[in-house]
């Protein structure tokens, strides 16, 4: 993408309406635009990273064994009054009445439609066990909508769920999905710590969220800093091996790790000294098990080995996908802008032709573009150096690929780290086998 012709409105200004850094940054760098309150337009760069973080949750999900569908966003009212939630679930949620006077709700969540969806479906426990997921806008009322996609009403979520044939078997696909999601997190180049939760609305009595840190964040939490080096994305645990998936739950019991309502203070003195962190923490996903707290009012059965029918056990997994993004910002980034990991970023790369017009210059910068076939961004304003370097430094590309006229005439360029600001004289062909 060149960026005389994309549509990356940065700003030099800080809105007033900005509060924390992700939230400042991301209207700062152009990825997002407010349409009203809690609800914004992802402009081009701030889908790209939507997208990338999409991929990876995708990748992650299918090689633990889920399966990915697409429910609708708008609900009828009747799934919501089977299972009970529907005056319970408070103003957060979007009511409407269509022109034949159906009630209908916007979904802030799918556990009603999952579960209709699958007694249809689902005739026998040989067809158990079953994990289905999507990537799907949801929206929820928020009373006071804040710190910009961190806690908006519209919100893209990865929404899964689990249907198993007894305890035993719902345990195993919620170990899996624990797995699933601490790879998923490691990927996105954050360290998530899985810390027991409250259930809330969704229900259950078996839960973890999943919190990443940041100072800003929401809960004070409190954990054991071996989770800070443990390699899960590299861990030989299997997703088809069941004691595997136990071994894994029982390691992050055994890890202490907890927000201030489930603090343990006996348990936390147990923690040697000089492995006990404390800070502030950003939810980024959470999962559940909720046993047949859905199957059972909604009448779900199937039939068993013997005959008789059997109430399938279920489980629900929640990562914030747009919300991620305000996340990973809030965990890295600088003065100057954002630092986005290389598995996320908007462009792998910004080009900065720095004399656009002379012809070597634009020769060089040019042929880097081609090369990178739309993973970077080529600066080719008539700009000074000084602004393409503080908006590639606020846009945060991983990598600064520099062609200025006395480096060009030798055929080189200067590679810039985002993240560390390492500087590197290289040649063309060097510079490319570095970057791709």
């Amino acid at each position: 993408m060149r960026l005389s012709h994309a549509l990356i409105p940065t700003l030099k200004q800080t809105p007033a309406e900005a509060q924390i850094a992700s939230h400042r940054l991301m209207l700062r760098a152009g990825l997002v635009r407010q349409t009203a309150a809690g609800i914004y337009a992802w402009l081009p760069a701030g889908w790209r990273v939507l997208q990338n973080i999409s991929r990876i949750v995708r990748e992650e999900q299918d090689r633990a064994g889920a399966q990915e569908m697409l429910m609708p966003t708008l609900q009828t009212a009747d799934l919501w009054r089977e299972s009970g939630r529907y005056d319970a679930y408070g103003p957060e949620m979007l009511r409407i009445r269509d022109r034949h006077e159906r009630d209908l709700l916007y979904g802030p969540t799918n556990e009603e439609m999952i579960t209709d969806l699958a007694r249809s479906a689902i005739q026998s426990y040989r067809e158990l066990p079953q994990i289905l997921y999507h990537i799907q806008w949801k929206f929820r009322d928020e009373v006071r909508p804040r710190f910009g996609v961190m806690r908006g009403r519209e919100f893209l979520m990865k929404d899964a769920y689990s249907f198993d044939v007894d305890y035993e078997g719902a345990l195993v696909s919620y170990r899996r999905m624990m797995l699933a999601y601490l790879r998923t997190f490691q990927r996105l180049g954050l360290r998530a710590i899985p810390m027991l939760a409250d259930t809330g609305p969704i229900g259950g009595d078996l839960s973890h969220e999943f919190i990443v840190l940041a100072p800003t964040g929401e809960s004070q939490v409190f954990y054991d800093s071996d989770f800070e080096t443990f390699d899960f994305e590299k861990s030989e645990f299997r997703y088809d091996d069941p004691s595997d998936l136990e071994r894994l739950h029982a390691l992050i019991n055994g890890y202490y790790a907890a927000t201030s309502e489930k603090h343990d203070e006996a348990r936390w003195e147990q923690v040697p000294a000089a492995r006990r962190r404390e800070g502030r923490g950003i939810e980024v996903g959470q999962i559940f098990y909720f046993g047949r707290k859905y199957s059972d009012p909604m009448k779900f059965g199937v039939a068993g080995p013997n005959g008789t029918m059997i109430t399938p056990e279920m489980g629900s997994y929640g990562i914030g996908v747009s919300r991620l993004v305000g996340a990973i910002i809030e965990a890295s980034h600088d003065e100057a802008g954002i630092i986005w990991p290389d598995s996320v970023a908007p462009f792998r790369a910004a080009i900065l032709n720095l004399r656009v017009g002379e012809a070597t210059c634009d020769h060089l910068a040019e042929t880097l573009y081609a090369k990178f076939a739309g993973a970077a961004l080529l600066d080719d304003r008539d700009e000074r150096a000084g602004a393409k370097f503080a908006d590639a430094d606020l846009m945060g590309h991983p990598w600064q690929i520099i062609v200025g006229p006395k480096s060009a005439a030798a055929g080189r360029v200067e590679l810039k780290r985002r993240g560390t600001g390492e500087r590197f004289d290289l040649s063309l062909d060097d510079a490319l086998a570095r970057l791709l």
